[in-house]
């Protein structure tokens, strides 16, 4: 199984964003969504589960979560957009993977048996940083994590 991970699109989907999440068969957004034809688009690919980020403002953005929890193929995955409000151990709490957005800078890191992502940022560049999206291959172990550059 196949899973997309986006994050900070701040209301810009690239064609590249796009191309790279086909084929998922579950995308994940990690927050700063922008704008709900964002979210929108990405259903068009496949089921989408957004959490609300701090840019994320209006009536729409009301009814995305701050948090959220996935189990694709069985994997329990917990989504946040700022990592520093994590309030939960995730592996005393069961779950394997944690994906959240924010800092824009694409991140994967194992600590405790739980795999950590931040996908990076896939919308408006800021500063210097790359623009990226994640795939997250779950049928293979180790799952294999691809950071897609949009450039």
């Amino acid at each position: 199984m196949i899973v997309g991970l986006t994050s900070d699109t701040h209301g810009l989907l690239r064609p590249q964003a796009i191309g790279a999440l086909e084929g998922s068969e579950l995308i994940i957004h990690a927050g700063d969504v922008g704008k709900p034809d964002v979210l929108e688009a990405l259903q068009s690919l496949a089921p989408v589960v957004a959490v609300r980020g701090n840019v994320d403002k209006g009536e729409w953005a009301k009814a995305l979560p701050a948090t959220a929890v996935t189990e694709p193929a069985g994997v329990p995955i917990y989504i946040l957009h700022n990592i520093r409000e994590l309030k939960l151990d995730p592996a005393a709490a069961g779950f394997r993977m944690v994906v959240s957005g924010h800092s824009h800078k694409p991140v994967r890191l194992e600590q405790k048996g739980v795999l950590y992502i931040n996908p990076g940022a896939a919308g408006p560049r800021r500063f210097k940083l790359p623009l990226t999206v994640a795939r997250v291959d779950l049928a293979v172990q180790p799952w294999k994590v691809e950071f897609v550059h949009l450039e």
